[in-house]
């Protein structure tokens, strides 16, 4: 796989949420660290997703904002 994206972290698929026509797909990257991704269904069908799949987190953003209290 080759991918411009710079964060592409590695982990397994511990829940799949699907909802009408999108579905949140939680990603643990490491113990107690999870990712959760808003895929369409479509997506999660074409990718063959399933609890306990290995799967990447690609993050791709053009900002990353920084707030305080």
């Amino acid at each position: 796989m080759k991918i411009s994206a710079r964060n592409v972290i590695k982990g397994t698929i511990v829940a799949i949420e699907k909802g009408a026509t999108t579905a949140h797909v939680k990603i643990e990257i490491a113990p107690g660290q999870v990712v959760t991704a808003a895929i369409t269904n479509d997506s999660v069908d074409a990718l063959k997703l399933a609890t306990g799949a290995q799967a990447y987190a690609v993050v791709k953003a053009s900002d990353v904002m920084v707030a305080v209290d």
